[in-house]
C-alpha cells in the first residue's frame, strides 16, 4: 500500500513538475528559437527523451502483455466449474455493459467532438499517419485472422493477436488434464512475469508523465490543458450516464433491485476503488461488500467478482474509445463507419486483456491507437488530465462487478437464506 501512495504522489509530483518546466520551455525555447536559454534547451530535450522512453517501454510489452492475460483469462474462464449456465451468463452480461460504455461514449464524443478544432501542437503530419483501420467490415473481418502470427506480432497489429489469444486459450481447455494444467501454469506463470514488468515500467510513470506533459506544454503553451477541457467532460459524462442510468437500469429491471439501496451496500468498495484506480486491488472490498452489504452467496461472488476485476472494464473500455475519437479529430481525421466499427470492436477485446491494476488504461489505449492506424504521440495529449479520469473508470468498473453478481445472484434465484433478509432484493 506504501509503494502504490508513494507512486501516486510521484504521478502527481511529475505533473507538477511538467506543468511547471512546460511553461518555461514554451517562454524561453519555443517563442524565443532565435535566443533560447541554454538550460531550458536542454531541460527540453530531456522531457522528449523522457516521454519517448517511456512511450517505447510501453510499446514492448503491449503484445506479450495482452496475449498472455486473454489466454490466461479464457483458461481461466473455461476452468472455472466447468463453466456452465453460470459462465454463460456472467460473460454475456460483462459484454454487453462494455459495449452499452463503448457505444455511450462514442455517440457522446460524436455529439460533443471535444477534438474538433483544437489546435493540440501535434508533430506529425497527416501524410505520416498510416491508414490502417480502413476499408469495408469485409477487410476488418479478414485482418483479425493472422496470416502469420509471428509477423502480426513484429508488426504490432493487435486484433490479430487477440484473435488468436482467445482461440489458443480457448482450445487449450480442451485438452487432457495433464497438458491442460501444463500450459495453464505455463500461461499464468507468463502473465504473472508480465503483470510485474509492467508495475515496473509503471515507476517510471512520473518520469513519463514529467517529459509527456513538459513537451506538450512547452510546444503548444499552458492553454492546451483548457483545451482538454471538453475532452475530460466527454469522458466523465459518458461515465456517468454509464454509471447512473445504464447499469441502474439493468440492475431494476433484471434484478429488480433499488440502485440507491445498492450504492450504499456498496459504498466501500467504490471510495476504495477511486481511490486506489485498481480494481484488483479493491476486489477484497468488493466481494466483502457483496456478501455482506448486498446478500448474495460466496456461491457466486467468488466467481463473478474475480472474473470481473479481470475483463469487466467498462469504464475503462468507454474512456479507450473516447481518446482515440478525441485523438483522431485532434488530428482532423474523420473516422469512417469501419473505423468506428473497428475502435469499438478492439476497446471491447482489449478490456477484456487490460489489467486491473492504476493506469492500465494508459496501456491498452496504445492497442487502440494502432488498431485505427493513429500515432503513439497523440497519448501525450490526455497524460495530463489521466489520473482523474482513471480513478473515475475504476469506480465504473467496480460498480459494474457488483451490479453484474447483483444480476447474476438473482438470475440464479438466490432469495433465500443469507440474501432473504436483505434489503437490496425487496421487490419494487
Amino acid at each position: 500500500m506504501k509503494l502504490k501512495s508513494s507512486l501516486n504522489f510521484w504521478i502527481i509530483v511529475g505533473l507538477a513538475g511538467g506543468l511547471i518546466s512546460g511553461i518555461f520551455i514554451n517562454h524561453y525555447v519555443t517563442e524565443r528559437p532565435d535566443t533560447p536559454v541554454y538550460f531550458f534547451s536542454l531541460l527540453y530535450g530531456l522531457a522528449d527523451f523522457m516521454a519517448d522512453f517511456f512511450s517505447r517501454l510501453l510499446n514492448m510489452i503491449i503484445v506479450p502483455l495482452v496475449a498472455s492475460s486473454i489466454i490466461t483469462g479464457m483458461t481461466g474462464i473455461g476452468s472455472a466449474r466447468g463453466f456452465g449456465c453460470l459462465g454463460i451468463k456472467t460473460m454475456a452480461y460483462y459484454l454487453t455493459t462494455s459495449l452499452l460504455a463503448i457505444c455511450t461514449g462514442l455517440l457522446i464524443v460524436n455529439l460533443v467532438q471535444p477534438g474538433i478544432g483544437a489546435d493540440l501542437g501535434l508533430k506529425m503530419s497527416l501524410d505520416a499517419i498510416p491508414a490502417a483501420g480502413g476499408g469495408t467490415l469485409k477487410d476488418l473481418l479478414l485482418r483479425m485472422v493472422p496470416k502469420n502470427l509471428i509477423e502480426a506480432m513484429a508488426k504490432g497489429e493487435i486484433l490479430p493477436i487477440i484473435f488468436f489469444s482467445i482461440l489458443f486459450g480457448f482450445f487449450i481447455t480442451r485438452l487432457g488434464d495433464r497438458k491442460r494444467h501444463a500450459l495453464e501454469n505455463f500461461f499464468q506463470g507468463f502473465f504473472q512475469v508480465m503483470m510485474k514488468m509492467t508495475r515496473f515500467i509503471l515507476l517510471v510513470a512520473p518520469f513519463g508523465i514529467f517529459g509527456f506533459v513538459s513537451r506538450t506544454i512547452g510546444e503548444t503553451g499552458f492553454d492546451v490543458l483548457g483545451k482538454l477541457a471538453l475532452y475530460m467532460l466527454s469522458v466523465f459524462s459518458s461515465l456517468v450516464i454509464h454509471a447512473c442510468i445504464t447499469l441502474p437500469l439493468i440492475l431494476y429491471f433484471l434484478a429488480r433491485v433499488n440502485a440507491f439501496r445498492h450504492v450504499q451496500a456498496m459504498f466501500q468498495a467504490l471510495v476504495t476503488a477511486f481511490s486506489t484506480a485498481s480494481s484488483s486491488a479493491t476486489l477484497p472490498v468488493t466481494i466483502r461488500c457483496v456478501e455482506k452489504n448486498a446478500g448474495v452467496s460466496n456461491r457466486i461472488s467468488s466467481f463473478v467478482l474475480p472474473l470481473g476485476a479481470t475483463i469487466n472494464m467498462d469504464g475503462t473500455a468507454l474512456y479507450e474509445c473516447v481518446a482515440a475519437v478525441f485523438i483522431a479529430q485532434a488530428y482532423g481525421i474523420s473516422l469512417t463507419v469501419t473505423q468506428q466499427f473497428t475502435v469499438v470492436i478492439t476497446a471491447l477485446l482489449a478490456s477484456i486483456g487490460a489489467a486491473g491494476v492504476p493506469m492500465a488504461g494508459l496501456v491498452m489505449i496504445f492497442i487502440i491507437l494502432k488498431a485505427v492506424g493513429l500515432p503513439d504521440e497523440g497519448v501525450g495529449l490526455i497524460l495530463a488530465v489521466d489520473r482523474i479520469l482513471d480513478m473515475c473508470r475504476t469506480a465504473v468498473n467496480v460498480w459494474s462487478d457488483s451490479c453484474g453478481a447483483v444480476v447474476i445472484a438473482h438470475s440464479e434465484r438466490e432469495k433465500t437464506g443469507e440474501n432473504r433478509d436483505s434489503d437490496l432484493f425487496q421487490e419494487g
